[in-house]
């Protein structure tokens, strides 16, 4: 992503304040997750809980963090050195990056993807590297992949379940990515937030992949999982050196975060198997509304099987520039969308829009009906 992508999630949010359109740019929910999560914290907020917690995170975070991956993937992590609580999973993927990679080092990254990753590889002085994913399934192609990794290459950037596509990677996929990282002794930063919102196929969890436990930093957050995007608790599991390595610059971010938020956070993962499906079942019946909706307006939908977003083209509309087709999209329907150029760092992106259903079926209902409105593009 180039400066002009974040310079359009900031516009298009401008203009759909500006103009009172329904936003499906931004991946937030309108809808707080489970009441008992927010109880915890409730109750931890009256118990005097709101100093500073410990710079790794609280012992009960962290424990319920390495139980989660005890039991969802069978991975075994001591709470003492292989687990780092963080400022969301944005503040573990800076961390990761600025831990990892030197001035003038590759980070490889799989397009579209989520700007944070180009900007982190920015500030810490690397260069990105772009495999573009291809096809209506965003396929990755293993000889595109090694035709970006070099001997200046030092992380692969994996975001799986994917923003902004909605694929869950294959098995096969994943072990072609796996190859790469072993051959070319590469660390892999697997950011999993999605990890609990597959709505069809399973997700594979990429440290479990033989010989990736020790070259992979594994990330997710509390956000997308339990519909709590801004409290901000993010996690990183990995081998004790680059936990470690990430600790120490993480140290120099927010050092420490959320000290109400931990504890709810540690009952949110140790009742995971109850409570996420609060959450994901309503998605699922929001992306549908959503997908069906555009579909019955004429536009041309990619598959998606998890996260918060559906990728389409631009449907009846008969402009060849997705960023002009949002604009007008803000001022002729009060619906407000992203170009996904937004998430391109090489030139001639897909002219394609991503649509989040991450909203009330109430909203999106009005959103649909906004947009049948329209009667030419």
């Amino acid at each position: 992503m180039s400066s002009l992508g974040t310079t359009i999630f900031a516009e298009m949010s401008s203009l759909a304040v500006e103009h009172g359109a329904i936003n499906l740019g931004q991946g937030f929910p309108d809808l707080d997750g489970p009441e008992e999560i927010k109880a915890v914290a409730i109750d931890a907020i009256n118990a005097g809980r709101n100093q500073y917690p410990p710079g790794i995170g609280i012992p009960e975070l962290r424990q319920a963090i390495a139980g989660h991956q005890r039991r969802k993937y069978g991975m075994e992590w001591s709470p003492e050195t292989d687990v780092l609580v963080t400022a969301g999973a944005t503040e573990a993927i800076a961390a990761a990056i600025l831990a990892l990679v030197s001035p003038g080092e590759e980070v490889v990254l799989m397009e579209p993807f989520y700007d944070a990753y180009y900007a982190a590889t920015l500030i810490a002085g690397g260069s990105p590297r772009a495999v573009r994913l291809r096809g209506t399934d965003f396929s990755l192609d293993p000889e595109e992949l090694r035709s970006q990794v070099s001997g200046k290459s030092r992380v692969i950037v994996l975001n799986n379940p994917h923003n902004p596509s909605g694929k869950v990677f294959t098995r096969e996929e994943l072990l072609e990515v796996a190859a790469v990282a072993e051959e070319f002794n590469l660390v892999v930063l697997a950011d999993e937030v999605y990890e609990h919102l597959v709505f069809e196929g399973s997700h594979l969890h990429f440290a479990s992949l033989p010989g990736m436990r020790e070259r992979t930093i594994s990330i997710s957050s509390m956000a997308k999982s339990f519909s709590l995007t801004g409290w901000k608790i993010g996690w990183a599991t990995g081998p004790a050196n680059l936990v470690s390595a990430v600790k120490a610059t993480k140290q120099f971010l927010t050092y420490v975060n959320g000290a109400p938020f931990q504890p709810a956070a540690a009952f949110a993962l140790d009742n995971a198997e109850r409570l996420v499906p609060e959450v994901r079942e309503p998605l699922r019946a929001q992306r549908d509304l959503l997908a069906n909706g555009l579909a019955s307006l004429g536009f041309n939908l990619h598959p998606c099987n998890a996260t918060y977003f559906v990728i389409s083209d631009l449907g009846p509309a008969t402009s060849t520039d997705s960023r002009r087709f949002c604009l007008d999209l803000i001022e002729r329907a009060g619906v407000a969308a992203i170009p996904t150029s937004a998430f391109y760092l090489g030139a001639e992106a897909p002219v394609e829009v991503r649509w989040t259903f991450s909203k009330q079926r109430a909203t999106l209902a009005e959103a649909l009906d906004r947009l049948g409105r329209v009667k030419e593009w």
